[in-house]
């Protein structure tokens, strides 16, 4: 009796942390967005990105720190969806699921990067003079290019690409989730790997980028996310494979 209450029950947890982790990102990064230009300010230079980083002050700091927790949460879910499906041994969902865990720690890294190693580089470029603003300057775009773009971009994205299209993949194989629910979770990470074409012209020039794909396919992406999250609470018994 015990075991078949907390199957339920931990399929709605799972389902909650899913949806509470999608809206609670979302919600930061919108405020980020409105407050410091997020993600548009990533790829203008030092002098604008540290000028403005210093005049935000603390409030946007811990905005950083809000939007780099938020996602953190997803990482619970993601272990816990292989037990919730039912599909323990499964290696396929195992690796995906390591790699979108991996994927949610990298991009832990890149968000804190803003909170732990951000605000001395600007608080050092507004005071220092020309010769030292060129030296943090080309700190900065070292940190911001191994921290955002390596780690938190290019290999924290594609890893969480990787989860969301096997996943997907499962579901329509196996039906153990809505068949809807794979097709969007394909559609959506497919619109989300064309961003990688913005991510790679930062180190290779002419590299050739479709603009809108961050919006919509990271947008698409944590909607699918938010649609998982619905699907486990309101159907609180995993469908035979």
């Amino acid at each position: 009796m015990t075991t078949e209450r907390s199957g339920p029950a931990l399929r709605r947890i799972t389902g909650a942390l899913f949806l509470i982790g999608a809206l609670a990102f979302a919600t930061a990064a919108t405020i980020l967005s409105a407050t410091f230009d997020w993600p548009d300010i990533l790829r203008e230079p030092a002098d604008v990105v540290l000028t403005r980083f210093a005049a935000g002050g603390p409030s946007l700091v811990w905005t950083w720190f809000a939007t780099a927790w938020t996602y953190a949460v997803l990482i619970v879910p993601i272990l816990l969806l292989p037990f919730v499906l039912g599909r323990r041994d499964d290696a396929a969902l195992w690796v995906a699921t390591f790699a979108g865990a991996i994927s949610v720690v990298l991009a832990l890294i890149g968000f804190l990067r803003w909170v732990f190693v951000v605000p001395p580089l600007a608080q050092m470029y507004q005071e220092g003079d020309a010769a030292n603003r060129a030296a943090l300057a080309a700190a900065w775009l070292a940190q911001h290019q191994f921290g955002g773009a390596l780690l938190g971009e290019h290999l924290g994205q594609l890893l969480g690409i990787g989860w969301s299209v096997t996943l997907s993949t499962i579901i329509l194989r196996s039906r153990v989730l809505p068949r809807w629910l794979g097709v969007f979770g394909l559609i959506a990470s497919v619109l989300y790997l064309f961003n990688q074409g913005d991510i790679l012209a930062t180190a290779i020039p002419g590299f050739p980028v479709f603009d809108l794909a961050g919006l919509i396919g990271s947008t698409g992406w944590g909607l699918w996310v938010a649609a998982l999250g619905v699907v486990l609470l309101l159907r609180p018994k995993a469908a035979p494979a």
